[in-house]
């Protein structure tokens, strides 16, 4: 009927979550930049393309859009929502990254120190969500977005890998960001800030372009020229050079993997074998064995005295090799300096035996667990107390056991006693054709730009190579053969800014990022209870 009046028509309501990434909410809006559903598509596709940045496919420019994923994902969550993108990010990088961990003992294991690492991970967005809500409202300017902000941000990344890497049981710092720029323009950071240093100006960068994403035109303008300032302000280390070491090394292609069941002579057999070739080569200063050339103990076992003896006379020089010491009750994974007549000059006991791989810390709590697992780790080496330099013929050489190859306490501390060229012994047998090879080669690159010392890193099955100052490579052996390095390695005895304050600077950034969080937190609570 024409006098009667219909009601309104319904008011459709705005979603209050959008599908796409919203530019305004990046500036420190309470809702989320993203929903939830898309957060987590987008943190499990940044693990996967982190991965990828890493070797061995290596492509190095990846780690910046994984970074980006995660930051924008993390703008305007809750406490819950960030702590699950971050877990979901930290397992799509690590279930891929250390995949190679399966082959030795087992997916469990490897899921597990996975989901630890998570664990960390999701602290750490936990950390970067809250500095998104809160420093806005501390620092409301251009200031506070455009430096405050990705200064805090990229602090609070490198806090959180710079905890896991040392805890617990020595923590894992295995995967941390810069440790995929080994090939990339930013490798030049490394003498200059170490590997902390380099991550924290990844992460700076991208923070950075997030916020230069919603600023106003002249605020980009300003912000543009600070990144490529940061780009080009760090002109690439020269290293100075006093003499060289003619360093002969061995790849023995031994079958040394902890389950392939063959006996130390077996193996020592396999690197004497690999060796004889360099009988008759003229001025080599020192020969170099992997990381599994016996598990026999050469304090004590008489073959394998008999043979370290011929080799260091038939070659004329020392020889630097590893076996099973047993002394004062206990076992050690020990690198040893051994002269024909002489016997063991210096030993160097690995400090930072693997958890769960080397010795099983608090059997006693881990074994109801698993039983079968934890029984079949055999090993309970018990970190060493020794330094790890020898002294070869006047050389003062850096020794590194395989893994203690990402501490940066150890390879820092061997440069500060001296050590004018590093030798990087590892066996990954245990880890086949896997990345993991291919990722340690690429960690010891990176260790020569940020130490400023050539670098001869030898293992049993590959990958060997002998590794110049500025992280290039000079010869190289590959995958399971058998062969010899012979090269004259640059010595040096200067010290890099990494080694002088890399530990430093990643104490001072880590503070600030912590220092900017709680300052702002603090200040949002006094506000509201004003």
């Amino acid at each position: 009927m024409s006098g009667v009046s219909r009601p309104p028509a319904a008011v459709s309501k705005p979603s209050s979550a959008p599908v796409g990434v919203s530019i305004r909410a990046l500036g420190g809006a309470t809702q989320p930049a993203v929903p939830l559903w898309l957060a987590l598509i987008l943190a499990a596709a940044s693990g996967a393309i982190l991965d990828a940045a890493f070797p061995d496919m290596g492509i190095w420019p990846l780690a910046f859009p994984a970074v980006a994923l995660v930051l924008v994902s993390l703008v305007g969550r809750r406490a819950g929502s960030a702590y699950l993108v971050g877990l979901v990010a930290g397992l799509a990088f690590y279930l891929l990254h250390i995949q190679w961990a399966s082959l030795f003992l087992g997916l469990l294991p490897m899921t597990a120190l996975s989901v630890l690492e998570s664990l960390f991970w999701g602290l750490g967005t936990l950390a970067i969500t809250l500095a998104y809500r809160w420093m806005p409202r501390a620092w409301p300017g251009t200031l506070g977005r455009l430096a405050l902000l990705p200064l805090a941000i990229a602090g609070l990344w490198t806090a959180r890998e710079a905890w896991s890497a040392v805890w617990p049981y020595g923590g894992f710092s295995w995967g941390r960001l810069s440790m995929s720029q080994s090939d990339s323009p930013l490798s030049s950071l490394f003498p200059w800030l170490g590997i902390s240093g380099t991550t924290f100006v990844m992460v700076l960068l991208v923070a950075l372009a997030v916020e230069v994403a919603r600023t106003p035109t002249l605020a980009r303008a300003t912000a543009a020229v600070a990144l490529a300032t940061v780009l080009v302000a760090f002109p690439a280390w020269q290293v100075a050079t006093d003499g060289t070491m003619r360093v002969a090394a061995a790849q023995g292609n031994g079958k040394a993997g902890y389950f392939d069941g063959s006996t130390a002579n077996e193996l020592l057999q396999a690197q004497l074998d690999a060796t004889t070739p360099l009988i008759g080569e003229k001025g080599i200063d020192v020969v170099l064995w992997p990381e599994g050339t016996t598990y026999a103990d050469p304090l004590t076992d008489p073959y394998t005295q008999g043979v370290f003896d011929f080799v260091s006379d038939e070659i004329g020089a020392p020889l630097i090799a590893q076996g099973v010491t047993h002394r004062d009750g206990v076992y050690y994974n020990t690198a040893v300096l051994w002269e024909a007549g002489k016997g063991a000059l210096d030993l160097y006991d690995k400090k930072h035996p693997v958890p769960f791989g080397e010795y099983v810390p608090d059997r006693a709590f881990w074994r109801p667990f698993a039983p079968d697992l934890i029984d079949l780790i055999g090993r309970e080496y018990t970190p060493g107390t020794t330094d790890n330099v020898f002294d070869v013929n006047g050389v003062i050489v850096g020794i590194n056991i395989c893994f203690d190859i990402v501490d940066d306490q150890i390879l820092t501390e061997s440069v500060e006693e001296g050590a004018q060229v590093i030798f990087a012994s590892s066996n990954t047998a245990d880890f086949g054709r896997t990345d993991e090879s291919a990722q340690q080669l690429a960690i010891a690159r990176i260790r020569a730009m940020e130490l400023g010392r050539s670098v001869v890193n030898i293992s049993t099955v590959g990958l060997s190579a002998v590794i110049a100052p500025d992280g290039s490579i000079v010869q190289q052996l590959p995958w399971y053969s058998v062969g010899t390095m012979v090269q004259d390695v640059d010595l040096s005895t200067q010290l890099t800014p990494a080694v002088l304050a890399g530990r430093q600077l990643e104490w001072l950034v880590s503070g600030f990022g912590l220092a900017a969080l709680v300052i702002a937190g603090l200040f949002v609570r006094k506000r509201r209870g004003a």
